[in-house]
């Protein structure tokens, strides 16, 4: 081949990759986890605040509010206009029936959700919900469109006994049974080390950026790594502006569900902002 040909070849050779792999660039998606939080009142009033203080382009990143199911619709009515998106906390697998207290996917759809939180490690320490019950919501939402942010994380004594990747292997093979490979690419994973959740402690970055990739290289073995690779993974452990931006520079953490830091105005907005930088 001529040197001049050869030259043109290895660039669009190139090009081509580089293109592959700018079309598998993964979104940052911070969500905010209001937990049982915010009245009506007080739910208008953090969001007219994020108003003022998201006064931004976002690009490709996403910002999703996660209130109370009281809040819900007033969140949706609120955010009209903004680029902001309405997520829930949990919701049951059925869409009707005799289930005091449960929300439906339906009821979500109705007041304007697009995701739902499932799996959160409260609902799994305080609540008892096990990975088989995570994957029947999981498999729900997915049929009705909604989008799943599915949780794993080990606790402080699993990780003592540096059983980490055992714990979050049969936790990801549990929530994710049966799932399509074009499904599982719509989930959103959040791992959430269970002993970095209100208590002070904190993943380093890389601690968390070593738990992010072991997920990512298992849904590659489950999968594909063209599925791996789309999947988005947050972080989710006492995320602040103070730790958001060393956490969000790692190759494999595509985001953060916050807990506490969402609550202000001030601190979610630095950590949005640590996700564009």
């Amino acid at each position: 081949m001529p040197r001049r040909r050869k030259f043109h070849y290895l660039t669009r050779s190139l090009k081509k990759q580089y293109t592959t792999r700018k079309n598998l660039m993964r979104p940052k998606v911070i969500a905010g986890n209001w937990k049982m939080n915010k009245d009506l009142l007080e739910t208008e009033g953090l969001i007219n605040d994020l108003k003022r203080t998201v006064n931004f382009e976002l690009g490709s990143a996403k910002v999703l509010l996660c209130p109370p199911f009281t809040s819900l619709s007033l969140a949706k009515k609120s955010i009209e206009g903004t680029p902001f998106l309405l997520g829930a906390q949990n919701m049951h697998y059925m869409d009707e029936g005799a289930y005091t207290g449960e929300i439906s996917p339906k009821m979500l759809l109705s007041a304007g959700c697009q995701y739902v939180i499932l799996g959160h490690s409260e609902r799994r320490q305080i609540f008892g919900e096990t990975n088989e019950l995570i994957n029947k919501k999981a498999k729900k939402a997915l049929s009705v469109g909604l989008i799943p942010i599915i949780c794993i994380g080990e606790t402080l004594e699993e990780r003592e006994k540096n059983i980490t990747e055992q714990i979050v292997s049969v936790q990801i093979k549990g929530v994710l049974k049966d799932i399509s490979s074009q499904d599982v690419e719509k989930c959103i994973m959040a791992y959430e080390p269970v002993w970095a959740i209100g208590t002070g402690k904190n993943a380093t970055p890389q601690q968390a950026e070593d738990v992010h990739k072991f997920i990512r290289k298992l849904i590659g073995q489950l999968y594909s790594w063209n599925t791996a690779e789309k999947v988005v993974i947050q972080y989710g452990g006492s995320v602040k502006p103070e730790n958001a931006g060393d956490l969000l520079l790692q190759p494999n953490i595509d985001g953060a569900l916050v807990g506490g830091a969402c609550l202000k105005a001030d601190s979610f907005t630095a950590i949005i902002k640590a996700a564009l930088r």
